[in-house]
């Protein structure tokens, strides 16, 4: 078998990431040239003047001009945080080089702290990936399923009727060749005209061409300006339907890594951060050695998380 070159392409090593992320100068360095390329600027009043504080946990910039203060993780993914920047440098390390994800409890014990401040690491970076993903849509040709997480409860209802289980739209863009450039993952309320409607006017881009099982709600994509191809399944296996290879594949790969690093987790609060934790991969997978300044990028642009805002899960369909 050749060798996919997109698979054993060299990322970032262990040893490199120390060496480049060892101390807690060398993370300030990077987080402030991260948050302000061309120097800091004030953020009330954009003047660049300066000078800096210490004494708390985090370096503190004063503005000359208004006197204003603002933390190096002000307003950004850490704000607040009283961990080492060090601490947080590795957690974005791990999570973004973590090809089939990364638990909560795995986390904890690379990090050395307790589980509920990894669960609350893990979720923030989570969030910060979710909201980046949430800029891009999908163009071109198409491939479009009805996915659900979750599984029937004990006594429960089977199949499409569980009460545990959460639909979400699988769609992935392909290349002129063939090949899958970028996916969404997508809680939707259900598999309705007007769900798919909502979803494709959100996540697709007009004039593209989707091909689906031929599930009556998909025709809604037209809504969005896209042609709608419909193929008939008719019971036919997924490795008899070429025309499904890249979606199939996809959603092979998400129960890999969902069943192999979680055992369990609230998936009608949280299941728009794992699938989109899995796209943020999967769309960056050609660059393997930057996925962790990436990473880096997307948390010191989300807004600050607090924990009530974290665990209240805000809903996504």
């Amino acid at each position: 078998m050749a060798m996919n070159r997109i698979q054993f392409q060299p990322g970032l090593s262990m040893p490199e990431f120390f060496k480049r992320y060892g101390s807690e100068s060398q993370c300030e360095a990077s987080l402030e040239a991260t948050r302000w390329p061309g120097g800091f600027t004030c953020p009330r009043c954009g003047n660049a003047a300066h000078c800096v504080l210490r004494g708390g946990t985090h370096k503190v910039f004063q503005c000359n001009a208004c006197r204003h203060q603002a933390s190096l993780t002000a307003g950004t993914v850490l704000q607040g945080t009283k961990l080492a920047l060090t601490v947080w440098f590795l957690a974005i390390y791990l999570v973004s080089q973590a090809k089939t994800g990364l638990s909560a409890l795995a986390l904890k014990r690379h990090l050395g702290v307790s589980y509920p401040t990894a669960w609350l690491i893990h979720h923030k970076l989570m969030q910060a990936m979710s909201e980046r993903e949430e800029r891009y849509v999908l163009d071109g040709q198409v491939q479009l399923d009805d996915a659900y997480l979750g599984g029937e409860r004990s006594g429960g209802k089977v199949g499409r009727g569980s009460e545990n289980k959460v639909p979400f739209v699988a769609a992935v863009s392909l290349s002129d060749a063939g090949h899958p450039l970028r996916v969404k993952l997508t809680p939707v309320a259900g598999f309705t005209l007007q769900a798919i409607e909502d979803w494709a006017l959100k996540h697709l881009a007009p004039g593209a061409t989707v091909s689906s099982d031929g599930l009556a709600c998909f025709s809604a994509v037209a809504a969005a300006g896209c042609a709608h191809e419909p193929i008939v399944v008719a019971g036919r296996k997924p490795k008899d339907m070429p025309e499904f290879e890249w979606i199939n594949t996809v959603l092979g790969n998400l129960k890999t890594s969902l069943s192999g690093s979680y055992h369990a987790f609230a998936f009608q609060k949280y299941a728009a951060r794992y699938l989109a934790a899995f796209s943020y991969r999967f769309n960056r997978r050609f660059d393997l050695r930057t996925l962790h300044h990436r990473l880096l990028v997307a948390a010191t642009h989300c807004a600050p998380q607090p924990q009530r805002a974290i665990r209240m899960a805000e809903a996504h369909c």
